[in-house]
């Protein structure tokens, strides 16, 4: 994994790089997602699965244009459903990721998957076109959770798409679980993190539902036709996977975010903890540039840029068909929102944070929510449960 700056430290002169792409496609529409994701009727004309690659490359080379050199540690393929695309075409954007700035010897490649919309052959082209992870939306392993979250795969399917995927030779599988939906009692839980330990993966992620408003399920939620569990019924639910998780040898390294050891960790989300660059590729999609300059284009005194792109696919496309930039609008971000984030987010992980420059603490520590470790502090189990209050009393 690559060297990144802990806080405090300056970053490097050339901060780790990565790439996300987002693929703004899905079958079905989740009613609990709030990401930038249309199915096919949404869409209209002016942006299809069959043209999407295209846009995307002409991104990647626009960016790579304005970057300059540089080399792709990480690349993240997310949406939405990326295997809602052809694996040769998710392959042609890798090829043009390479093309343009070149992958790092040790590239890690993750692509997200539903389990239903995978095959073997789908996965060995995906293999052999040099993408090394690959993260599949389990989300519960019961069947009546699943219809609340409006998931589609069948359960059953599950055990088959993670043999394939080990079978075409990933180097890193994970599964990705959602706790905390009405109707899910603590069994089926129970029963939902047993069936992921089953699958002996790399990496588990396990986030709590959260209800998003303007989505079906915030509709529903304010109807009163689904009821949400209570937050401690929900942080009781976190503290059954840490436990299970833990005796089966993975470990938390990130609040939601459990590996087998240091190599099974998602190398890009950390990219984004821990003060890393990336260029947010397709519809909506963000990016960071932290160096000022003519790379990023950042304004006098800015640590760096974040910018985004504009959010309908039709729309994006037409941009860049037009030799267009695709960008939306964008902030500078200043030392003191640099230096806030970066607490926020090394707050959440177990690496923790160094002490210099924060704020008085020992009420944290002495309340059990943080711990020295070495020269760090990490948060506490209790802590986690409580890290946003702790987010707080540090920034």
């Amino acid at each position: 994994m690559s060297s990144l700056p802990a806080f405090g430290e300056a970053p490097p002169s050339r901060p780790a790089f990565g790439v996300y792409v987002h693929v703004p496609f899905c079958s079905v529409r989740c009613g609990y997602c709030d990401f930038n994701t249309y199915t096919a009727d949404e869409l209209g004309e002016g942006a299809t699965r069959a043209s999407y690659a295209d846009s995307a490359i002409a991104e990647i080379h626009r960016a790579a244009a304005r970057t300059g050199p540089r080399t792709v540690e990480t690349v993240f393929v997310g949406g939405g459903t990326p295997t809602q695309l052809a694996a040769t075409e998710l392959v042609r954007i890798l090829d043009a990721i390479d093309e343009a700035w070149g992958l790092a010897p040790d590239v890690e490649v993750t692509t997200e998957a539903n389990p239903d919309s995978v095959d073997p052959a789908m996965l060995a082209t995906l293999k052999a076109g040099g993408f090394t992870r690959i993260s599949f939306g389990v989300q519960s392993a019961v069947p009546h959770v699943l219809r609340v979250l409006d998931r589609t795969h069948d359960p059953a399917r599950v055990p088959e798409a993670v043999r394939w995927a080990r079978e075409a030779g990933f180097e890193q599988v994970s599964v990705d679980l959602i706790y905390g939906s009405p109707g899910e009692s603590m069994d089926d839980w129970r029963r939902t993190v047993e069936h992921a330990i089953s699958l002996e993966p790399d990496h588990v992620s396990a986030y709590a539902l959260i209800v998003e408003a303007g989505t079906a399920f915030a509709r529903k939620v304010s109807r009163g036709e689904v009821v949400m569990p209570d937050d401690d019924e929900t942080a009781d639910k976190y503290l059954l996977a840490d436990e299970m998780l833990e005796a089966a040898g993975l470990r938390w390294y990130e609040l939601s975010n459990w590996g087998r050891d240091d190599a099974s960790q998602c190398r890009h989300n950390v990219l984004y903890w821990t003060g890393g660059e990336w260029w947010g590729v397709g519809p909506g999609a963000h990016s960071f540039l932290r160096t000022s300059g003519e790379r990023s284009g950042t304004g006098a005194g800015a640590e760096g840029r974040r910018w985004w792109n504009v959010k309908h696919p039709a729309a994006y496309a037409q941009r860049l068909a037009a030799g267009q930039s695709p960008e939306a609008d964008g902030e500078d971000i200043d030392a003191d929102a640099a230096r806030m984030e970066d607490v926020m987010l090394r707050t959440r992980l177990r690496t923790g944070l160094d002490p210099h420059g924060l704020p008085a603490h020992e009420h944290l520590i002495a309340d059990g929510l943080l711990q020295p470790v070495a020269d760090k502090l990490v948060l506490t189990r209790k802590g986690r449960l409580l890290a946003d209050h702790v987010v707080r009393e540090l920034t």
